[in-house]
């Protein structure tokens, strides 16, 4: 009986096959912050409104002179010169002095002021938009009727009430006046950010793992709120600049001889045609300074937007 030899054939080679790595995933305020970049308007209002914070933060080593020092040598107000290169006021003080002064008090009334407002919509939204059902109603009905009051007079009103004997307390009244009047619209903002995202499936999720209610709204909803809340943010500052150069105007800022610019404006109005520069200068950096913030906000607007994220 013949016996059949077994050729054993070795497997064939398989195709080489191309690995090609994919590209690590970028996270949405990563993308977000790579797009802002890319936003040139944005970028130079982000930079000069640091460089005009800076400055006003080191006003005391920046500053040419003191708030509050008069040039003795000089007996009327003069124009732009070499020595003082924005003029000096009708007190023979250095405008380019008083303008880096200023911007500490209209910077920081903008910045922690919106803060303030930030802090108690934030809260109150939060609680309303969780809650849902009558308490949201309810709340929201005060809202409403907050709404329902003129802003500025309401400031107006309660900066009359409060005394204001120096630059310190000035400041600290104008926060309390726009933290009671001020949170409205960031509550309403918030309010809404969280009814439409407590209706998605990773809320349900958290509800169904036993995640408790603050832990939803601390881990799940808020962060996922953020975007439109920066947003509102940084567009509201101009507004509570705007509004603190009001008050400085009408006199209920902050007291001399510390000055802001609106008080600056306000000093100087009356001459403006022998002396305009008194005006002009104090004038363009309260338009300048908004105008960076309203760049940088429409610039993280643009780039918080979901719907653009990926795109150029």
């Amino acid at each position: 009986m013949a016996v059949q030899e077994r050729v054993i054939r070795p497997y064939p080679t398989p195709p080489a096959v191309e690995v090609t790595l994919a590209r690590p995933s970028v996270s949405l305020w990563r993308d977000a912050w790579n797009r802002l970049l890319r936003n040139r308007a944005a970028v130079a209002g982000g930079l000069f409104i640091i460089v005009v914070s800076l400055t006003a933060i080191l006003a005391p080593w920046v500053a040419p002179y003191a708030y509050d020092k008069q040039d003795i040598t000089s007996r009327t107000r003069v124009g732009p010169t070499a020595e003082h290169i924005m003029g000096t006021d009708k007190y023979n003080r250095d405008v380019f002095s008083r303008i880096i002064w200023g911007g500490r008090v209209s910077i920081t009334v903008g910045v922690v002021g919106s803060f303030t407002s930030l802090v108690i919509g934030l809260t109150y939204g939060a609680i309303s938009g969780f809650l849902g059902g009558r308490a949201d109603n309810l709340m929201m009905r005060f809202v409403d009727v907050m709404y329902a009051f003129p802003t500025l007079l309401f400031v107006i009103m309660i900066m009359v009430i409060l005394p204001s004997e120096n630059a310190v307390q000035a400041m600290i009244n104008i926060f309390i006046a726009i933290g009671i009047v001020g949170w409205v619209g960031m509550a309403r903002l918030v309010r809404g950010q969280f009814l439409a995202l407590k209706q998605k499936d990773f809320v349900d999720a958290a509800r169904a793992i036993g995640v408790p209610p603050m832990g939803i709204i601390t881990r799940h909803l808020l962060p996922n709120a953020l975007g439109p809340v920066i947003v509102a943010l940084t567009l509201g500052i101009p507004g509570l600049i705007l509004t603190e150069a009001i008050l400085s105007f009408i006199g209920l800022g902050v007291p001399p001889p510390f000055p802001s610019w609106g008080q600056m404006i306000s000093e100087s109005w009356q001459g403006l045609r022998a002396t305009p520069h008194l005006t002009i200068f104090p004038g363009l950096m309260i338009s300048i300074t908004m105008l960076a913030f309203n760049f940088l906000g429409d610039g993280l607007r643009d780039a918080l937007d979901p719907m653009m994220r990926g795109t150029a």
